[in-house]
């Protein structure tokens, strides 16, 4: 498969479902609206929908069934960016190579938008259907686990905390695994879903999901301290500077990276049960690993 041009043809999908899915630009009031849609549509992989529709391909599914899902997780997603960026938080300037959502509209429309987006995220996820195996009640489970104060949340509470400190390596894991991991994971997971998965896929989905999202964040505080601002739309350098709690910074360079190519590994062998179908899965864990931005 030619990767470039399935993930392009992807985004456009994902893209042409968001615009569908939230209010338009003018609804009142527009200044939450513009405010929603600036930061939702600034740019951005799509990688955790573009993984949500892969894994319902490789388990046989529709990709129609699964495109709330998507869409619902790219919504929350960015709701975590908007609430990361502001003074309080990380307090970035530039996301996806634009201003951030606070520094055009102020702090505290920046606030309501990420407010308003994880809202709305509940609102397109109602767009699908159950499966025999799988309730609506079951899949709002699982987005609203992945992003509260279980995981998500507590990952982004850990994260702040351990600014300044020395952290183990286990306490580490345990910021990665809920603040990325777990949105990642319950990505892949709500496409298995979409596509009525048995419960030996859904577990081997898991797995690759949990593994995968561990090496993306690991790949994320490598390029932190190896790349350019241009090159990855945001500021370099922000977690050494805020003294923030990395693989690199708790583990060392080289070793950060034989802990990704080692994860990338886990997720792989955890796509061994299934069959072409999920060829976008293992590209897509490959290209993660290699990636420059």
């Amino acid at each position: 498969m030619n990767l470039k041009t399935y993930l392009i043809a992807r985004q456009k999908m994902i893209d042409r479902a968001l615009d569908r899915f939230l209010p338009k630009e003018n609804a009142p009031p527009p200044t939450i609206h513009k405010a929603m849609r600036y930061s939702l549509f600034v740019g951005g992989k799509r990688l955790r929908p573009i993984l949500c529709l892969a894994a319902a391909e490789g388990c046989k599914g529709k990709l129609i069934e699964a495109l709330p899902l998507a869409c619902a997780m790219e919504c929350i997603h960015t709701y975590s960016l908007v609430h990361d960026d502001l003074p309080s938080m990380d307090n970035d300037d530039f996301r996806r190579g634009r201003a951030t959502c606070h520094k055009v509209f102020g702090d505290g429309i920046a606030v309501l938008a990420g407010d308003a987006l994880l809202t709305v995220a509940f609102e397109i996820a109602a767009r699908a259907k159950p499966t025999r195996r799988y309730s609506m009640s079951k899949m709002f489970r699982e987005i609203s686990t992945a992003a509260g104060s279980r995981k998500l949340i507590a990952g982004q509470v850990a994260d702040l905390e351990a600014e300044g400190k020395k952290v183990s390596r286990a306490e580490l894991r345990y910021i990665h695994e809920n603040k990325t991991a777990a949105m990642i994971t319950t990505s892949v997971r709500l496409g298995a879903m979409s596509a009525n998965a048995d419960a030996k896929k859904l577990r081997a989905i898991t797995k690759f999901g949990y593994a995968l999202g561990l090496a993306f964040q690991v790949i994320d505080d490598i390029l932190d301290v190896t790349q350019t601002s241009e090159k990855l739309g945001k500021s370099a350098g922000k977690d050494v500077a805020a003294q923030k709690a990395t693989y690199p910074a708790v583990i060392g360079l080289e070793a950060s990276r034989g802990e990704a190519r080692r994860l990338t590994n886990t997720a792989q062998n955890a796509l061994k049960i299934f069959g072409k179908e999920a060829e976008p899965l293992r590209e897509l864990a490959n290209y993660l690993l290699i990636r420059e931005y």
